[in-house]
């Protein structure tokens, strides 16, 4: 709606990208909170907080210029002016895991552990994230005749302008921040390690799957106008969640030899 929060003389700000730093913010502050509350060194998440940014922002570039090379063709200095939108979430995990994966292996950490301590701080920075794709007009709707259909009218805005929309960044945005509370009601029950990470894996999959059914932007095809990339995604992330969890919960019974 605001893609320009703040414009003086050659100096801008965009909402986009300060929404997405307030994002970063409170997921680290959500996770330093729940370091300290099962015995974990805040810096540790301090350090683990700042490898996993700088991959989360590279992997979530690169996998949003694969799939939209063309807006960058015959502009490539484009790539890095992300504060502008253009990120996939997926990317941004898969390479933020990875860099998780490097940090706990080199510091000798049970990568469990810090998983589930992380898990609840992710949909919190996405529901703040995604009111910046909303404020820049990215991952926006398909046309819809509905009461709370929204209708850019800002000359900054990348979504189609005077056309009413689905507001699927704000479908996702309310999607997370439930999926944050669920996770910040169970962190205190009995449950096994990783179980944390993994409703959250299931159930944001399960969610973005659905809500891609009514986005409109251009971000990549694996079966053209019928499987978008992050729901090719998604499917085996769901899966795997669902595995690792039915796995936990109903262990196989144990054999015992008769003497």
């Amino acid at each position: 709606m605001y893609p320009i929060l703040i414009k003086i003389g050659e100096f801008t700000l965009h909402t986009y990208g300060l929404l997405l730093a307030l994002a970063f913010l409170l997921a680290v502050l959500v996770a330093v909170r729940e370091a300290k509350r099962v015995g974990i060194e805040p810096n540790i998440m301090m350090d683990l907080s700042f490898y996993a940014l700088l991959a989360a922002l590279v992997g979530s570039r690169v996998f949003y210029v694969i799939t939209s090379w063309e807006e960058f063709r015959d502009n490539p200095v484009d790539i890095v002016r992300f504060w502008r939108g253009g990120l996939v979430f997926y990317g941004g995990l898969i390479f933020a895991f990875l860099a998780g994966l490097w940090f706990v292996r080199r510091h000798n950490l049970n990568f469990r552990q810090l998983a589930d301590i992380v898990a609840p701080a992710i949909p919190l920075g996405q529901a703040v994230g995604r009111l910046g794709c909303f404020s820049a007009g990215c991952c926006y709707g398909q046309p819809a005749d509905i009461p709370w259909a929204v209708i850019f009218t800002d000359p900054s805005s990348l979504a189609p302008r005077g056309i009413a929309l689905h507001p699927t960044q704000l479908y996702e945005s309310a999607a997370n921040f439930v999926i944050f509370l669920v996770l910040m009601a169970m962190r205190k029950k009995e449950r096994f390690q990783g179980k944390l990470f993994w409703v959250y894996l299931l159930f944001y999959s399960v969610m973005r799957f659905m809500v891609e059914f009514y986005r409109d932007d251009p971000r990549g095809w694996v079966v053209p106008n019928t499987l978008s990339t992050a729901q090719a995604i998604g499917i085996p992330a769901a899966l795997l969640a669902a595995y690792m969890l039915l796995r936990k919960t109903n262990p196989s019974p144990t054999v015992r030899r008769e003497k």
